[in-house]
């Protein structure tokens, strides 16, 4: 079971009159990280091995996933890629040359999953922008982020079966949640990948754009979180990831502490005043117009 934190700080985590533009990694490097205007965006970068991970990658990821989602200056993460697929879980060919127990291959998947976890305890939104293949662990990587747009050429799926090995990286943790037990047991079991348009009419993802797009979208929604309710957001996905390991008494009560500390912030305080100036003005114009001309 994931453990979920539950107290997190509701004030936004960064001034938003402050813009960074930060390259933290060089192009030879197999994860990419830059911050920039609020936005952390994370790059797997080995394209001629559909990004799968080997140890390097898998140390990198973990290295990176941990210092975005703690920067005082990111409020929100984009997970893209490189090359013609999102990721394709473990490097099989590199386990086949170098591994030689399963103490091995669990150390790995151990290492990925500080970054997992990275992702899904984020007091801040995570959005993945997926294209081309995104299978077995890759799968994980989608599922731990909180919302998903990806490519009409996306082909999503578990895969472990055919080379004998089976689920990790969360996605046994989240794919019944995401698209109920029979529908996961479907994919886990047949080894079936689904099309983009499939995963969307499971809600898998959130939306299928172009391949062109899809990077552009995904930041556009981004942007719009940081523009946004950055901490409410981030209580929010806060509160969905950590319902189905509460109970509904400690859920309810969950949300009455955090809707009033969200009410005490400075973020919230600006948004209400703003919303009920626009109503003000509303309801001043509507009883203007209703008014009956009066000859004098």
């Amino acid at each position: 079971m994931h453990h979920y934190k539950k107290e997190q700080p509701v004030e936004p985590r960064w001034n938003k009159t402050v813009r960074t533009a930060t390259m933290v990694d060089c192009g030879d490097s197999p994860v990419l990280f830059s911050v920039e205007n609020g936005l952390g965006r994370i790059t797997l970068n080995r394209p001629a091995r559909l990004n799968a991970f080997n140890t390097t990658m898998a140390e990198e990821w973990s290295r990176v996933a941990q210092e975005a989602t703690a920067r005082s200056d990111v409020t929100a993460v984009l997970i893209q890629a490189t090359g013609n697929a999102f990721c394709a879980g473990g490097d099989v060919l590199a386990m086949a040359e170098t591994m030689r127990s399963g103490a091995e291959l669990r150390n790995l998947a151990s290492t990925i999953n500080v970054g997992v976890l990275a992702l899904i305890n984020a007091p801040i939104p995570v959005i993945a922008a997926a294209q081309g293949t995104t299978a077995g662990g890759g799968l994980g990587i989608l599922l731990a982020t909180d919302y998903a747009v990806v490519a009409t050429n996306s082909k999503l799926g578990a895969l472990y079966g055919k080379i004998g090995l089976t689920p990790d990286l969360s996605v046994s943790a989240h794919l019944a949640r995401a698209v109920g037990e029979r529908r996961a047991l479907q994919l886990v079991l047949k080894d079936r990948l689904l099309s983009a348009q499939e995963a969307l009419d499971w809600g898998l993802v959130a939306e299928v754009v172009a391949p062109e797009d899809v990077n552009d979208r995904a930041s556009s929604i981004a942007s719009a979180w940081i523009a946004g309710a950055t901490g409410a957001y981030g209580q929010a996905k806060r509160l969905v990831r950590q319902s189905a390991g509460s109970s509904i008494f400690d859920q309810l009560d969950e949300e009455a502490r955090t809707i009033g500390a969200a009410f005490d912030t400075r973020e919230a305080a600006a948004l209400i005043g703003a919303f009920a100036a626009r109503s003000l003005r509303v309801r001043s114009h509507q009883s203007d117009a209703s008014r009956p001309n009066r000859p004098y």
